[in-house]
C-alpha cells in the first residue's frame, strides 16, 4: 500500500484543477481507459468485498492495486445504469425511463432509445484523440442510427438487448430474437462461447492500439443469466447450495475473463498508465420462471427450456433487496478504480459515489476539459474522495427512478415511491439505513414530515430531469 497524507495526495491527483489539465496535456501521455462493466453482480459478490465462498482472484488483485468503494451506487436495472455511466447524467435526461428497444428488427416494444442529443463519454474521448470501443452489452436502444457506432464508439462487437444465450446468441424472452453484431452487421457464430468472443476481440483491440490512447468498455453478459459457466467452472462450487452454486460459477467465469483483460494490459506494458474501472450495473437477479413458454421458439430451444437465475444467489450482507428494487441490494454494487501511475493502491473509500461520477472523474484523470456548451453533468468528480478518505461525498441527496417507481435518499433516510396500478397512486415507504436490520422496517406512518420533505425533493428533481425531445 502506498501511503501519503490527504494533502499530498490532493496535490498529486489535482483532479479537476486547470493546473493538472495543463500538466497532463504537455508531459506524460494521456492514460488509456478501460471500463469493466459487470451485469447483475451483487453488492458483496467478490472476495475483496467479504464473500469468502467465492474465488475472485482477478477482481481481488484489481482492488489490491487500486481503490475499492464500499458505498457505490449504480441503478436498479440495466438500461438506466448504462445511460448514467456513458452520459454522466440521470438517464431520464436522455429519455431512458423504461426498457429500451432490444431487437434491431423492431419486434419488441417499447421503442425507446437513448436520445442522440446526449453526449457520451466515448464521444468526448474520441474528440480528444482516443480510439474507442465497446465489447458486449449496449442495451440503450437497437434502432438503426442509435447504436454504439452512432454515439462515439469506433468499434463495436456484442449484443444490443438485455442478454443473450451464450452459445446460440438469442435473446430468450418471449419468442426470442438473434442478437449478435459486429459493428452494424448481424453475424452468426453458433456454439461459440460469447464471453470468449468478447475477450478475444478486446485483446486484439488493446494490441492494435497500444501505441495511442484508447477507451475500451467490456460490458459483460456475466453473471447475468443464462447460467452457462465457462468450462473450468462447470463443476466448481459443488459444496455450495443452490442457487448460490450456479451463481458462483458465473462469478468465477466472469473473474477469469476480467483476468484476461488485466493480463493483456500487463503483457503490452500498459498497466501503469491505464485507468481501469470495475463496476456492476445493478444488484443480483432473483428472476425465475418456468423458462421458454412457447413452441417453435426462434432460438430452437424447446418449450420449458430453463434459462433464468434460479431465484437468486447473490450476497448483499446486511442489506435488503435485489435487482429491480431501490433497496440497497438492488442499487449498491461493487466498484473499483485502479490507476497505478497516479493513484493510491490497496485503499478503501466509504463515501457515497455513483455510476455517473465516472464520466467527470475520467476526464479529470485524462486532463480533458468539456466544451463550455456541453450539457451539465449530474455526476461529480471523485477527486477529493480519492485524495482524502475523510473528504465528504459530493452527493448529499441521491435520486433514482424507473418507470413509475422512484426513490430518494438523504442521509440515512430513503423514501421509495411504488406505483399502484389499481389505485393509480404512488405508495411511499420510508426506510432507514443505520438500523441493525437496515431498510426492513417501513417508517412512513411514524415519520410523516420526513416523507413530505423527501417527496418534495423527488418532485423537484423529477421536473428538472424530464426528457427533452430530440
Amino acid at each position: 500500500m502506498h501511503s501519503a497524507t490527504p494533502t499530498t495526495l490532493l496535490g498529486l491527483v489535482l483532479l479537476g484543477a486547470s493546473a493538472y489539465a495543463a500538466a497532463a496535456s504537455t508531459s506524460a501521455p494521456r492514460p488509456n481507459v478501460v471500463i469493466l462493466l459487470t451485469d447483475d453482480q451483487g453488492t458483496l459478490d467478490a472476495g475483496c468485498y467479504g464473500s469468502t465462498d467465492l474465488k475472485t482472484p482477478n477482481i481481488d488483485r484489481l482492488a489490491s492495486g487500486g481503490i475499492r468503494f464500499t458505498q457505490a451506487y449504480a441503478h436498479t436495472v440495466c438500461c438506466p445504469a448504462r445511460a448514467a455511466l456513458f452520459t454522466g447524467r440521470h438517464p431520464q435526461r436522455g429519455g431512458v425511463s423504461h426498457w429500451t428497444q432490444g431487437d434491431r428488427k423492431g419486434t419488441d416494444r417499447p421503442r425507446i432509445n437513448l436520445a442522440l442529443h446526449e453526449v457520451t463519454l466515448a464521444e468526448v474521448l474520441k474528440a480528444a484523440g482516443y480510439r474507442t470501443a465497446l465489447f458486449g452489452k449496449w442495451h440503450l436502444g437497437a434502432k438503426p442510427g442509435h447504436g454504439p457506432l452512432d454515439q462515439g464508439f469506433d468499434t463495436y462487437f456484442g449484443h444490443l438487448s438485455g442478454f443473450i444465450d451464450n452459445y446460440r446468441h438469442f435473446f430468450l424472452h418471449g419468442r426470442g430474437f438473434h442478437d449478435l453484431y459486429d459493428g452494424n452487421e448481424e453475424i452468426f457464430r453458433p456454439e461459440a462461447y460469447y464471453p470468449e468472443l468478447l475477450i478475444e476481440r478486446a485483446g486484439k483491440f488493446i494490441e492494435a492500439n497500444k501505441a495511442a490512447p484508447f477507451f475500451m468498455t467490456v460490458a459483460f453478459n456475466l453473471p447475468h443469466y443464462p447460467m452457462q459457466p465457462g468450462a473450468r467452472f462447470q463443476d466448481a462450487y459443488a459444496d455450495l447450495p443452490m442457487p448460490r452454486r450456479a451463481y458462483a460459477r458465473m462469478i468465477s467465469t466472469m473473474d477469469e475473463h476480467i483476468g484476461r483483460v488485466l493480463d493483456k494490459l500487463d503483457e503490452t506494458g500498459l498497466r501503469e498508465n491505464t485507468i481501469v474501472i470495475l463496476m456492476s450495473d445493478n444488484g443480483h437477479s432473483t428472476e425465475n420462471s418456468a423458462g421458454i413458454a412457447v413452441d417453435d421458439h426462434n432460438s430452437g430451444y424447446p418449450r420449458g427450456h430453463y434459462y433464468l437465475a434460479h431465484g437468486g444467489g447473490g450476497n448483499t450482507g446486511p442489506w435488503a433487496g435485489q435487482k429491480a428494487t431501490f433497496l440497497e441490494g438492488g442499487i449498491r454494487v461493487p466498484a473499483i478504480l485502479r490507476f497505478p501511475a497516479r493513484l493510491p493502491r490497496g485503499q478503501t473509500r466509504d463515501q457515497v459515489v455513483t455510476i455517473m461520477d465516472w464520466f467527470p472523474t475520467v476526464l479529470d484523470l485524462c486532463g480533458i476539459k468539456r466544451d463550455a456548451g456541453a450539457p451539465p453533468l449530474d455526476g461529480r468528480s471523485m477527486g477529493e474522495v480519492i485524495a482524502d478518505p475523510k473528504a465528504p461525498s459530493a452527493h448529499e441527496v441521491l435520486h433514482f427512478a424507473w418507470g413509475n417507481n422512484w426513490a430518494v435518499r438523504r442521509g440515512d433516510w430513503k423514501l421509495i415511491g411504488t406505483f399502484d396500478a389499481k389505485t393509480n397512486l404512488v405508495r411511499p415507504s420510508l426506510h432507514h439505513l443505520a438500523e441493525p436490520n437496515p431498510e426492513v422496517k417501513d417508517h412512513a406512518a411514524e415519520q410523516p414530515q420526513t416523507v413530505r420533505q423527501l417527496t418534495a425533493l423527488h418532485d423537484a428533481w423529477e421536473k428538472d430531469v424530464g426528457p427533452k425531445p430530440e
